[in-house]
């Protein structure tokens, strides 16, 4: 097993000076990192202006974003998986560790066209050939205020709301990624699930009284028409809109008006995306680095958030 260091706790590192001495530097970067171009990433600090830097050997176009590639699960293609979870770059990517005589978190030295006139490099220290590989996890979720484990029956028991999910509405989309769990063409986040820590979901609005929260009900006014059903003056996948008594609000929470428009489709359902990008690197030749392998970091900043969206076959 190999044995990675973060940069975090590099702590005092040796370097030669050119008359000889032996000094110390004291490299405390913290645990993130930005990318920018086709590929820089790198890390700075201001007291002392220092940097740490990779430009990995990529081909023409290749930015951060094109490696978060997902592609549609194949038992399921209203879900996705990760194309690469793993990318590695094995040789000609170029290191540096350089210090400045100012601060260089104050500009943007690395993916500016033009460099700061204020900010030089005072001393750099170049690896070449050094390898890199990312490792990425995508989390999806459906904003719908709800944690994904509450919206899990958890059928098998392994407290995993991605295997074997619950499907109240039997779209395709599991409860925990769908912001319309029970198929009614009306927001869960707008059904009033009234989630908190304290009480979970036990103040869910269930406006039939029929023991089943409207997030989950189908009817929720419990008048025998379904609440996607109940489009009567705008007929376009939202029954919020169709008011037929303004004291009361919309006809699908109102067990007075029943009127049926039947639905032809689902509305379509946005899920929101964050990817962790934790990069490493390996094969580091610096003196003054005591070790030649170093945890670079998670990514932070562009590129690590996204949303997509789908519509289920109705």
């Amino acid at each position: 097993m190999r044995k990675i260091y973060s940069i975090l706790v590099i702590g005092f590192l040796m370097f030669s000076c050119d008359d000889g001495d032996i000094i110390t530097a004291e490299l405390e970067f913290g645990n993130t990192f930005e990318v920018c171009g086709e590929l820089i990433a790198y890390k700075t600090k201001a007291q002392p202006g220092e940097s740490l830097s990779i430009i990995l050997d990529v081909d023409p176009g290749t930015t951060i974003e094109t490696l978060l590639e997902t592609t549609p699960n194949v038992d399921n293609p209203l879900a996705v998986d990760l194309v690469n979870p793993t990318i590695s770059f094995a040789s000609g990517n170029t290191f540096n560790y350089r210090t400045y005589n100012n601060d260089p978190t104050t500009a943007n030295i690395f993916c500016s066209d033009i460099p700061p006139s204020n900010i030089t490099i005072t001393q750099d220290y170049v690896s070449t050939d050094v390898s890199a590989e990312f490792t990425i996890t995508l989390e999806e979720d459906d904003n719908d205020g709800i944690p994904a484990d509450l919206e899990d029956e958890n059928t098998d028991g392994d407290n995993d709301p991605s295997t074997n999910p619950t499907d109240t509405d039997g779209d395709g989309i599991p409860n925990y990624l769908d912001d319309d769990d029970d198929g009614d063409n009306v927001r869960t986040v707008s059904e009033s699930p009234n989630y908190n820590t304290t009480d979970g979901l036990a103040n869910a609005q269930d406006t039939d009284m029929d023991g089943t929260p409207d997030y989950l009900d189908d009817d929720d006014d419990g008048d025998m028409v379904l609440t996607r059903d109940e489009e009567n003056s705008t007929q376009d996948q939202d029954p919020t809109n169709d008011i037929t008594n303004n004291a009361i609000g919309s006809d699908y929470l109102n067990d007075e008006v029943a009127n049926t428009v039947t639905a032809t489709a689902y509305r379509e359902h946005t899920i929101s995306q964050t990817f962790e990008v934790r990069l490493f690197l390996m094969s580091i030749n610096l003196p003054i680095l005591a070790q030649d392998e170093l945890d670079f970091g998670i990514l932070s900043g562009s590129g690590t958030t996204a949303t997509r969206t789908v519509t289920p076959d109705f």
